[in-house]
C-alpha cells in the first residue's frame, strides 16, 4: 500500500512565474483554495526551486495552471527538472506546448488558468514555504484533471 501522503487524489497544478523575460514552470501538488471572498490560494513551494527564487523577487507575476491529462508527458521536465540548469521555457517551445493567455505564455490543454497577484509567505517549514495568492483572473477550457493518482499510475511518483 502507498504512503498516505501517496493516497490522495488531488489535481496537478503547475505555477508559472514571469519576472521580465524569465519564464518558469513548476509542478505543484499542494494546491488549494483557502477563502472565497476574496479567493485565494495557497500554494506550497519547495524552498530549492527556482520558483521559490522568483516568488521572492519584485515584479514577478504568476499563473497557475491546472493540468489536464493531456499533459501528463511534461511532468518530469516540469517537475525532476530545476529551472536552475534546465531551460524549461526553451524545452517548452521546442515541443510546441505553449499557448497564449492575456500576455502570458502558458501550458497548451490546461484544464484552466488563474492569474494571481501579492503573494505572501504564511508558514516555512523544513523543505517547503506556504504561500497565499489572491486570485486576478481565470479561464476554464477543459474537464479531463490530471490527479496525483495518474502521476503514480504511471510511475512518475514512487
Amino acid at each position: 500500500m502507498k504512503r498516505p501522503w501517496n493516497r490522495t487524489n488531488l489535481n496537478i497544478y503547475s505555477l508559472a512565474t514571469y519576472n521580465k523575460k524569465e519564464i518558469n514552470m513548476n509542478i505543484c501538488t499542494y494546491v488549494s483554495v483557502v477563502n472565497m471572498h476574496p479567493k485565494l490560494y495557497m500554494i506550497s513551494i519547495d524552498y530549492n526551486t527556482l520558483t521559490y527564487q522568483n516568488l521572492n523577487k519584485k515584479n514577478t507575476s504568476f499563473v497557475l495552471q491546472c493540468l489536464s491529462i493531456d499533459n501528463i508527458n511534461i511532468v518530469k521536465h516540469m517537475g525532476k527538472k530545476s529551472g536552475k540548469k534546465f531551460d524549461k521555457l526553451k524545452y517548452l517551445s521546442k515541443n510546441n506546448l505553449l499557448s497564449n493567455w492575456k500576455n502570458y505564455s502558458v501550458l497548451k490543454k490546461t484544464c484552466f488558468v488563474i492569474e494571481l497577484y501579492n503573494p505572501k509567505k504564511v508558514y516555512e517549514m523544513q523543505d517547503h514555504c506556504m504561500f497565499v495568492f489572491q486570485m486576478k483572473s481565470f479561464k476554464n477550457f477543459d474537464n479531463r484533471f490530471l490527479h496525483f493518482s495518474d502521476l503514480i499510475d504511471n510511475k512518475i511518483i514512487l
